[in-house]
């Protein structure tokens, strides 16, 4: 009986010989004896990489955001001129604050009872953060009323500089940001904004640390990041 058994299962499956539990399955609880696995090949798994946006897509998205806060920004231009300009570096950098603690405050309590959207306050984090920098380049003595032309070449200057960082750490750190958390964006912007205060309580004195500029740039960049990310989220919105 045992030849018998094991010449056919050796018929059956070649050179394999079945092992003393599977002899068992087969022969005396009548269970189907299984062939022998594959053996595990790691290039199997590998072989199929994750297909990431290419940087081209990030920036045709980056671009898209962008004009659309510009397009709001510009309109408010028509309507209240340049009014920001009478701000100080401090006011501007308490109205990123405000916007981003209350975005983080709907992402943890879930709902909110004031119609502006999320989507709105990263608008205007966006617009405040290519405020700041635009008034950290101007001279002292630059007028408080500027021309429209003048505003947007501003905008697109401070725009333009900022895509350049972005380039520059997406080579280093690829697309990673597509795989953070949007609430995660929310803490980080409220992390420069500290580390802003910080810095214009020290009179603008650092040590080791990256000044105001650097980190203005991050908080726009991490802010239409995340336009970004809620628009694939939700592309009806």
């Amino acid at each position: 009986m045992r030849l018998v058994c094991q010449t056919n299962i050796e018929h059956k499956y070649g050179d394999y010989k079945p092992e003393r539990g599977d002899l068992y399955r087969s022969v005396f609880m009548r269970l189907p004896l299984e062939p022998h696995p594959t053996p595990f090949n790691p290039s199997h798994i590998f072989s199929k990489r994750v297909s990431l946006p290419s940087m081209d897509q990030t920036l045709r998205q980056y671009r898209e955001v962008i004009d659309r806060c510009k397009n709001l920004f510009l309109k408010k231009t028509a309507d209240y001129g340049t009014s920001w300009r009478i701000l100080r570096p401090s006011s501007l950098t308490d109205q990123i604050f405000i916007k981003g603690r209350r975005i983080r405050s709907i992402e943890e309590k879930g709902l909110q009872q004031i119609a502006d959207s999320i989507e709105s306050e990263y608008v205007g984090i966006v617009n405040y953060a290519v405020l700041a920098l635009i008034q950290q380049s101007l001279p002292e003595d630059a007028p408080l009323q500027l021309p429209a032309h003048t505003v947007e070449a501003l905008y697109d200057a401070q725009v333009e500089e900022t895509i350049d960082l972005l380039l520059r750490k997406n080579h280093d750190y690829d697309e990673v940001w597509r795989e953070m958390r949007v609430s995660s964006m929310t803490d980080l912007i409220l992390q420069k904004i500290l580390r802003i205060k910080q810095i214009e309580d020290n009179k603008g004195e650092t040590f080791v640390s990256e000044g105001l500029e650097a980190n203005y740039r991050d908080i726009l960049n991490y802010a239409v990041f995340a336009l970004i990310r809620l628009q694939e989220d939700n592309p009806s919105a």
